[in-house]
């Protein structure tokens, strides 16, 4: 298990991203594989400096990589305001792209790229997202 803490800000996403693939090819992931937890994981740190803390440098972006049976399982904790997947609501995806809204994909595209994805929230410790993908999932 390796864990590191990063400031929130869009400059160390690249260092956030470098970490996650170097742990995913560790893994044994595919170079696919790797580009969608990836993705999914740079969709979520996104979402942490701009709705967590609203903003950046406000606080860190905690992440924990356990390289569990088949697989790759991903803790990312944060301090920011608490949040609750329930109150987004689902992603209009088959309107003209010209109407739909800028925001709301990041849930669904975690949620397609990875094998799951759960939210959690404590007073003690923050907000905790856990993102699991499986060799071949």
């Amino acid at each position: 298990m390796k864990t590191k803490s990063f400031p929130g800000n869009y400059q160390n996403l690249e260092a956030i991203s470098n970490f996650i693939v170097d742990q995913a090819q560790e893994a044994d992931f595919s170079s696919h594989e790797i580009y969608a937890i990836q993705t999914a994981v740079d969709e979520a740190c996104s979402n942490v400096i701009d709705h967590a803390y609203q903003g950046e440098n406000k606080g860190l972006i905690n992440i924990c990589v356990e390289i569990i049976n088949n697989g790759i399982k991903i803790i990312i904790q944060d301090d920011g305001i608490p949040f609750d997947p329930e109150d987004v609501p689902e992603p209009d995806i088959t309107s003209p792209l010209e109407i739909r809204e800028e925001r709301g994909l990041g849930i669904f595209f975690m949620r397609k790229l990875m094998d799951e994805v759960r939210f959690d929230f404590s007073q003690t410790i923050g907000n905790t997202l856990t993102l699991v993908k499986f060799r071949g999932g």
